[in-house]
């Protein structure tokens, strides 16, 4: 195994044809289709399924290829301590779920960072998803939250794919509401106060159970209720429609802007809010830089 046919598999990877991504590496076919055997052959695994419609990567692809890509990360960040000329290839995926801070504490790792060419990955998501980028290493970091209703259940998930979650920190439930919502002046709200308005939730695809979703008390049940996949559309609906959604509260004006609001809702849980990683790979600089900023993004959120 070498570099050189690390970066090919996940340039064949990324483009899905080989006589394509031959021509972008500069390399002839048979030379490339060549080094994906020779790396099939030499792990004893098929990484890419072929067929008249191009190239499909395999279940056991996908993870080869995640490793791929943490091995040739510590090799660029080798290369660039001892040659601080280069940093062209700078590499940084976060997935999370729906929370400005996530996005904040992203912004916040580019700018300690400057380069004049990076590539980097942040993807708002499904819980499930989120697993599975950090499960196969499209994604070093991973944020979302736990209660005492999901808990066990992720958990269990996090173990069959060899995550470990860290917890950043606790807070009560809140709910996001507009600045101009009838209940825009209460110090607090009950479940009661909220019944007569919308329900907004993260649509979570095929794993739409509770276990999954993003808002603590997803399994009560509510007359109104809208699924949607985006934080804009929800801001939108909750300012048209004055609906609601349960979330950890912490807000950043500069990126939310200042029509939505947050406030306490009364009642006796919990949201454990943290990040998860692929237990035994070591984390790059930007990763440990992230996981600082999500710190300090969230203690000034619950200011």
């Amino acid at each position: 195994m070498t570099l050189k046919q690390l970066l090919y598999a996940l340039k064949v990877a990324e483009i899905g044809n080989m006589t394509e991504a031959a021509s972008r590496l500069f390399v002839s076919q048979p030379s490339l289709t060549h080094a994906i055997s020779e790396l099939e052959k030499e792990f004893d695994i098929t990484i890419f399924t072929r067929s008249n419609r191009g190239l499909t990567t395999t279940r056991e692809g996908d993870e080869f290829l995640g490793y791929a890509r943490s091995v040739i990360e510590q090799a660029n960040l080798l290369e660039e301590k001892y040659d601080r000329g280069d940093n062209s290839n700078l590499r940084f995926a976060v997935s999370c779920q729906h929370y400005s801070f996530a996005v904040s504490a992203f912004v916040d790792v580019i700018k300690r960072f400057p380069a004049d060419e990076y590539d980097f990955i942040l993807r708002e998501t499904e819980t499930y998803e989120i697993i599975e980028d950090v499960s196969l290493l499209r994604s070093e970091v991973g944020v979302l939250y736990l209660s005492s209703r999901n808990h066990d259940v992720l958990e269990k998930v996090f173990r069959k794919n060899a995550l470990v979650f860290t917890e950043l920190f606790r807070i009560k439930p809140h709910i996001f509401i507009s600045n101009s919502h009838p209940l825009r002046d209460r110090d607090s709200v009950t479940l009661e106060d909220l019944e007569p308005y919308p329900y907004l939730s993260y649509e979570q695809g095929s794993n739409n159970s509770f276990y999954f979703s993003e808002e603590p008390l997803s399994s009560l049940e509510r007359k109104k209720n809208i699924k949607v996949h985006d934080r804009a559309t929800l801001f939108n609906l909750a300012i048209g429609l004055d609906g609601y959604t349960v979330c950890s509260g912490i807000i950043d004006t500069k990126l939310d802007g200042p029509n939505i609001i947050s406030k306490p809702l009364d009642i006796d849980r919990e949201m454990s809010i943290g990040f998860i990683r692929k237990k035994n790979v070591q984390m790059t600089r930007y990763g440990s830089a992230y996981i600082d900023f999500l710190r300090e993004r969230a203690v000034v959120g619950q200011m």
